[in-house]
C-alpha cells in the first residue's frame, strides 16, 4: 500500500515525511524536483509482544510505504499551480495525507500570501474533483458510442456508475464519500480518480498552538469528515526534533509538550483504517510476522498473502485470537479452554488474529 503525502510548497510535508520515515535530507536534496518514498514499519504492540513470549529469530513488521509527492508550482500570478506532473503522481498512490499549514513563520511565508486553512483544504478538493470530471465526461462520451456498436454488456454497467460519478462531481462532492458498492469500485479502479482516493487531512501546528488544536480541528471535521476523509494534527517541528531521539528520550520531550502519540503512530492507525487495512499474525521459533490484508478477507485469501500455494492448496486454518493467547499463554492451554479453532476456507480473519494454514 502507498501512501502520498502532498501539500502546497512550505506547508511542512517534507518534514512529515522525514519524521515518520526517520530520513533526513538536507536542503538542496529538498530542492529537487524528484519524489521520496521510504517504506515505514507499521508499529504494533501485539506483535511486540508476541516476539517477547516466542523470541524467535526474526520479527518482521507489516509495512507502508510513504511517498513525498513533488510537483505544486508557483504561478506566474503568484499562486500555486496544481501541475499535470503533480497529478499524474497522485493517481498512483492509494490514499492521501494532505498537510495544511497552520503555523505563521516570516522566514518562509505561505505561498498564497496567508493562512487559511478551508482555502488550502478546498484547493486541493477542488483540482481533484475537475481532473476527475473532466476524465468522466470524456469516458461516458467514448461508452455511449461504444454501446450504440456494440452493445456490450459490460459497459452498460459501467455507464450508469460513471453518470452517478459526474453528477457527485458536478454537485462538487469527492468521490470518496460515497458508498459505492464493491462492484463499481472495481469498475473504478482502473481510472485511478482522484477525489475518490481515501483522504487524511493533516494539520501542521508549531509549539506556540497547542491550547489551539481542538478549535481548529473541531472546524475541519465539520466540514469535510466522512467515512473516507479524516483530520489528525501535527507539531512538524517538535515531530522532527524527537525523531533524532531514543524512545525513552522521546516520551520525556513528549510529556514536556502534552504529546499524547508520535505522527508516525497517528498516521499509521488513521491510514489503516482508512484503506480498510487490518492485520494477522504468524508466529514461531523461527519467525513472528505481522501480514497487512483488507478487512472481510476470508481465511484462503489471508494464507494466500503467506504464499500462493497456501490459497491453491488450502485445507484449514488453525486460529486463535491474540488477545486469548496472551490470556491463555499457550497453543495447548488456549487449545484446552476452547479458544483455538480449526476454521474453513471462508471464515473471515479478524483483527488480531493469530493463524496456522493447513495445506495439502
Amino acid at each position: 500500500m502507498q501512501i502520498g503525502i502532498v501539500g502546497l510548497p512550505f506547508t511542512g510535508k517534507s518534514t512529515l515525511f522525514q519524521t515518520i520515515t526517520k530520513t533526513h535530507f538536507d536542503p538542496s536534496e529538498l530542492a529537487k524536483s524528484e519524489s521520496h518514498q521510504a517504506v515505514v514499519k507499521v508499529p504494533d504492540a501485539r506483535l511486540d509482544k508476541l516476539t517477547e513470549m516466542f523470541n524467535p529469530k526474526k520479527k518482521v513488521n507489516a509495512t507502508i510505504e510513504f511517498v513525498d509527492v513533488v510537483g505544486l508550482q508557483k504561478g506566474d500570478s503568484g499562486s500555486t499551480q496544481f501541475t499535470g506532473n503533480f497529478l499524474s503522481k497522485v493517481k498512483t498512490n492509494d490514499a492521501l495525507v494532505q498537510v495544511v499549514r497552520l503555523f505563521d513563520n516570516q522566514a518562509v511565508p505561505h505561498p498564497d500570501g496567508s493562512i487559511d486553512m478551508m482555502r488550502d483544504i478546498n484547493a486541493f478538493e477542488t483540482e481533484f474533483i475537475l481532473s476527475d470530471m473532466a476524465l468522466v465526461e470524456k469516458r461516458i462520451e467514448s461508452i455511449k458510442k461504444q454501446i450504440l456498436k456494440t452493445q456490450d454488456d459490460k459497459l452498460k454497467r459501467e455507464l450508469p456508475v460513471l453518470e452517478k460519478c459526474l453528477e457527485l462531481l458536478q454537485e462538487e462532492k469527492p468521490l470518496r464519500d460515497h458508498h459505492f458498492n464493491k462492484e463499481e469500485l472495481q469498475m473504478l479502479k482502473t481510472y485511478q480518480l482522484l477525489s475518490i482516493k481515501p483522504m487524511l487531512i493533516a494539520l501542521n501546528f508549531d509549539e506556540t498552538q497547542i491550547n489551539d488544536t481542538e478549535k481548529f480541528l473541531s472546524e475541519v471535521i465539520k466540514h469535510k469528515s466522512g467515512h473516507n476523509t479524516k483530520i489528525l494534527f501535527f507539531f512538524g517541528k517538535i515531530e522532527m526534533e524527537m525523531s533524532d531521539l531514543s524512545d525513552e528520550d522521546a516520551k520525556v520531550f513528549m510529556q514536556d509538550y502534552g504529546i499524547t502519540e508520535s505522527a508516525l503512530d497517528k498516521l499509521i492507525r488513521e491510514a489503516y483504517g482508512l484503506l480498510g487495512l487490518q492485520s494477522f499474525f504468524t508466529v514461531g521459533e523461527d519467525e513472528c510476522r505481522a501480514w497487512t490484508i483488507k478487512k472481510g478477507m476470508n481465511a484462503q485469501e489471508a494464507a494466500g498473502e503467506i504464499h500462493t500455494d497456501f490459497y491453491k492448496k488450502f485445507i484449514r486454518a488453525e486460529v486463535v485470537h491474540f488477545d486469548d493467547f496472551v490470556e491463555t499463554g499457550s497453543f495447548a492451554k488456549a487449545k484446552e479452554l476452547g479458544k483455538w479453532r480449526l476454521e474453513g476456507k471462508e471464515y473471515i480473519v479478524k483483527d488480531g488474529d493469530i493463524i496456522s494454514v493447513r495445506h495439502s
